[in-house]
């Protein structure tokens, strides 16, 4: 579900709890900073780029006072980044008009992954829980992470490379990200989800403290392949955010971090934008 569609049934279910929430945001520019003293950035990914309340690039602008420049759609996928008509060349645009404007961007963030990996298609990474070789499907992992979705990471940040080549003489600094250890407790958000509990349970996992063995080995499959997206040939310039641990998982607070299965609670959005602020700020 894309962002204008989850806010409009936020604002429907509670307008009052919306406001609140922007309040609180404003009320939270606690450093001071001038919006957009930091330097313009640009944005593509899903919603932890684009969520109905805080998320990461609030984090950046309100805290840390970079424009940011967002294409981002909450539900969106890599390969649809990548492949759909129309999106990528949406987000080059925006690198091309920032350029135009002569502003030379300081960053160039992309976020995504998440999508490809739950919902549906999460069940098809989980052999049964009776097989004997139990746990991730490891040839599906493989296939999935090192081959489709790196390909697609490549295929985008190689495009926007050359834009930024072809413009300015010189690659812009990318930065991707991993996702944390998620728990797969079931708890949706605004009527859309779970994304991991029905992939366990249809495979006849019940047991919590197993499912979080699964996704700790599943997330860092996922990060090993994005460091590995910053050694291909061309792509130096893109610089990988650890996000992993930044959010506690475990069973007595993990709900203080983790709003649903997908999502960080504001104060996890403060903690993981806080780490690409000191990325950013290491460039």
């Amino acid at each position: 579900m894309k962002t204008r569609e989850l806010m409009t049934r936020s604002l429907a279910g509670g307008e009052a709890q919306a406001r609140a929430a922007l309040a609180a945001r404003r009320k939270d520019r606690t450093r001071g900073v001038e919006w957009g003293s930091a330097g313009v950035l640009i944005a593509e990914g899903d919603s932890w780029f684009d969520y109905p309340r805080r998320d990461i690039i609030d984090v950046l602008e309100d805290l840390h006072g970079y424009d940011v420049n967002k294409v981002a759609q909450a539900g969106d996928t890599v390969e649809e980044m990548a492949y759909q008509p129309g999106q990528l060349e949406d987000f080059i645009r925006a690198v091309e008009k920032v350029i135009a404007r002569g502003r030379v961007p300081r960053a160039i963030l992309l976020s995504a992954g998440g999508n490809d990996i739950a919902g549906d298609r999460f069940e098809e990474l989980l052999n049964h829980s009776a097989a004997p070789n139990r746990g991730l499907n490891l040839e599906m992992v493989h296939e999935f992470l090192d081959v489709r979705i790196k390909a697609a990471y490549v295929h985008i940040l190689s495009a926007i490379t050359t834009v930024c080549e072809d413009q300015l003489g010189h690659p812009v600094p990318v930065l991707t990200h991993s996702y944390d250890y998620a728990v797969a407790d079931g708890r949706g958000c605004l009527g859309k989800g779970p994304w991991l509990e029905p992939g366990f349970r249809a495979k006849a996992y019940f047991d919590m403290a197993e499912r979080r063995e699964i996704l700790v080995t599943l997330i860092d499959r996922f990060h090993d392949m994005m460091v590995s997206v910053g050694k291909v040939r061309g792509l130096g310039h893109v610089h990988h955010v650890d996000l992993r641990t930044q959010l506690p998982n475990d069973p007595k607070t993990f709900k203080r971090w983790w709003e649903n299965e997908l999502h960080p609670t504001q104060k996890g959005f403060k903690a993981v934008g806080e780490a690409f602020a000191r990325t950013l700020a290491a460039l």
